[in-house]
């Protein structure tokens, strides 16, 4: 995510961005059925239609219960494949949606649970093709179905309504809306969600450790156009609608996902190393894309410390709003001149690396993207300024400090301040002090060959560090516990 400039740093030149009720079974939602089909010109879904592919091993997760927010998520689910057809109509602010989730039960049990925001209706709820009884409350949704440890299953279900943004756990001004399913006054629609919030618009297990495939159907009222992640794969324009189809090839977290509705111009671009780039921006404000064609060089930059780029396509979908998050395959960015910046583009990308194709397991392991993102944004700035990186550092380092005063240390945070400085410059400056401790090829090897090595995979603090002092045959457990986990700043050398 990219984040807001410093709240305890604005006047330095720096660029970083990041961030129970009633029950109901499933007869409840018969009433909130539209009597009669919607008019011409409304969305209305279409019924999945994709299966999940056929060799869904690599989304097959160790899951968990989230150590910062286990109030989401649910490890009894392991999400393999997301089909979710939506279809939005901006004249009534309505989306009715359906979605088939095939997923493996870890473990026995005589139900399982799911994030879902209770503000929509649920119309029908199958699994395996019969119907299920379920409980709702706040955002859980309990599903009285027994499941068996290993098997899979395939919920399936339909659903209606207006969905709303849930309140975020952090105090960055950027977030002050919420996470989530957003609606302008326009009537467009964006969504970002970290580090939670893909349940205010479809049955999530909404913890990072959970990748799934995704295949998206989206319809809405032409000249407007659905985007979400991944290959467009057809454009369908027919009584009044358009209708997209979207492929992820590569499971994603939930946390990832993005789906936005609005009028859109695509700009196709490609960059020296040959991926696909295509900036969706607003048709009406053709200047609100800002830097953001930019991409195509910033991959050809970072591929030469990080590698080739680990997925077919990139994207960036500019959005009415301030905040920016590396979305998978299609990074959302709002139209702000420091959102669409060259240095933000840089970081986003960056998360493809870290963040996107091997993604942290739990949230307290948030500084693992942050850290070396921020890390390589201020490589590329210290290029773009004709400064050393050491000089950039400096500056980071002046304010540092206060960042980890302000909301604690980057692998033990306030979970209330989601987002802030600390999991960005504290990490940075550490990656730098492990650069200068191992020399320039050992580091940039590191940097290459992890995202490289846990390709659509997660993974936690412990099994990160231990693979780098494998690698480094070095002890590094004092280094690592001093950045990341002590109240005050380690020294520098």
């Amino acid at each position: 995510m990219p984040r807001r400039r410093s709240r305890l740093a604005l006047t330095a030149t720096v660029l970083v961005m990041g961030l129970n009720g009633c029950g109901e079974d499933e007869d409840d939602g018969d009433d909130h059925r539209p009597a009669t089909p919607p008019p011409s010109g409304s969305a209305s879904p279409e019924s999945p239609g994709t299966d999940a592919p056929d060799d869904v091993a690599e989304a097959v997760n160790r899951t968990r219960e989230d150590s910062v927010y286990p109030q989401v998520g649910d490890p009894l689910v392991d999400a393999l494949h997301y089909d979710l057809a939506l279809a939005w109509t901006p004249e009534t602010d309505t989306l009715e949606a359906s979605q088939r989730l095939t997923f493996r039960a870890t473990s026995a049990a005589d139900q399982f649970q799911l994030d879902f925001d209770d503000v929509l209706t649920i119309d029908t709820l199958t699994v395996d093709g019969e119907d299920a009884t379920y409980d709702r409350a706040d955002k859980d949704l309990v599903v009285q179905h027994p499941v068996e440890a290993d098997q899979e299953y395939v919920l399936e279900m339909s659903y209606s309504g207006t969905p709303e943004p849930y309140a975020a756990p952090t105090q960055r001004s950027d977030f002050r809306l919420g996470v989530g399913w957003h609606v302008t006054p326009e009537h467009e629609v964006w969504t970002i969600q970290e580090p939670y919030g893909a349940f205010t618009w479809y049955a999530a297990n909404d913890q990072p450790a959970d990748k799934a495939f995704y295949d998206f159907t989206l319809s809405v009222p032409e000249p407007w156009t659905g985007i979400a992640n991944g290959e467009l794969t057809d454009t369908a324009d027919a009584d009044g609608l358009r209708t997209t189809t979207w492929h992820l090839a590569e499971p994603a977290s939930s946390y990832l996902v993005t789906v936005a509705f609005a009028d859109y111009t695509p700009t196709e671009l490609e960059s020296d190393s040959g991926v696909p780039v295509t900036i969706w921006g607003p048709t009406d404000d053709p200047e609100a894309i800002g830097e953001t064609e930019y991409a195509p060089e910033a991959i050809d930059w970072l591929e030469q410390y990080l590698g080739p780029y680990p997925f077919d396509t990139f994207g960036i979908l500019i959005y009415d709003g301030e905040s920016g998050m590396e979305t998978q395959t299609m990074v959302t960015l709002g139209a702000t001149e420091y959102s669409t910046s060259r240095a933000v583009v840089v970081h986003e990308l960056a998360h493809h690396w870290y963040g996107d194709t091997v993604t942290p397991a739990d949230w307290s392991d948030v500084w693992m993207n942050e850290g070396m993102a921020m890390y390589l944004q201020g490589m590329w700035e210290a290029e773009d300024e004709g400064i050393t990186i050491d000089q950039k550092m400096d500056q980071w380092a002046l304010f540092e400090g206060q960042e980890r005063q302000y909301a604690g240390p980057p692998g033990d945070y306030d979970p209330t301040n989601f987002g802030s400085g600390n999991i960005y410059f504290g990490p940075a400056l550490m990656w730098h002090e492990l650069r200068q401790q191992l020399g320039d090829d050992e580091f940039f090897a590191l940097l290459r060959d992890w995202p490289a090595e846990q390709e659509n995979d997660t993974a936690d603090r412990e099994e990160y560090l231990t693979w780098i002092e494998d690698r480094t045959g070095e002890e590094l457990t004092a280094f690592f516990d001093a950045w990341l986990l002590n109240e005050t700043t380690p020294p520098r050398d």
